[in-house]
């Protein structure tokens, strides 16, 4: 069965919604988190201030929307149910990395360098681990038909999480490929644990 396409509408949404992302973070290169306005951010992607918080409610929102999620569940999905979890985490982000386009990559990085190098991102991105960890939680049970409310689940997923926040506050600002390195290494780790 073929998945079912977004319509119209939902496609044009999503390409204002990355569009302005782009803007915001090509901005936020050059001048800088704090110095960079709504205001200024919706002149570049060619909408009025209101419409920018139809698709973000704060400024920060413009940083931390992850647009991999999607991509990454269902590459994991893809993933032989045989390979422990940790593993098929690992697995799935080196495929959602190394099979993004470059232009995509720049922007990836640019937001992770906010992230981990703005404060006001940071603590923020700290606010997001629960829905992070929901996330993985419900992959990792997924995989083998469970509830994701289950404790290994939610202890894998926190696990996961940790690995990944750990990485950020050991390595703020540093680029992207040196905390995918890091994420991966420390996975590993956790991977020799788990599975």
């Amino acid at each position: 069965m073929t998945p079912e396409l977004p319509g119209l509408r939902e496609q044009k949404k999503a390409r204002t919604r990355e569009t302005v992302q782009r803007c915001a973070l090509d901005l936020f290169a050059a001048h800088g988190y704090a110095a960079t306005t709504i205001d200024q951010i919706a002149a570049a992607a060619e909408i009025s201030p209101s419409t920018f918080f139809r698709y973000f409610p704060t400024k920060e929102d413009v940083v931390l929307a992850d647009f991999t999620d999607a991509i990454a569940v269902d590459v994991l999905r893809a993933i032989p149910r045989d390979v422990g979890y940790v593993a098929a985490i690992r697995e799935m982000a080196r495929q959602v990395w190394s099979g993004m386009p470059p232009e995509k990559a720049h922007y990836e990085s640019l937001r992770h360098e906010l992230i981990s190098s703005v404060p006001e991102l940071r603590a923020r991105m700290l606010d997001e681990y629960g829905r992070n960890v929901q996330l993985i939680a419900s992959m990792v049970s997924e995989r083998e038909g469970g509830d994701p409310d289950d404790p290994r689940a939610r202890a894998i997923a926190g696990a996961v999480m940790g690995v990944m926040l750990s990485v950020l506050a050991d390595m703020p600002g540093a680029p992207m490929a040196d905390h995918l390195a890091a994420i991966d290494a420390r996975l590993a780790v956790l991977e020799g644990l788990i599975d």
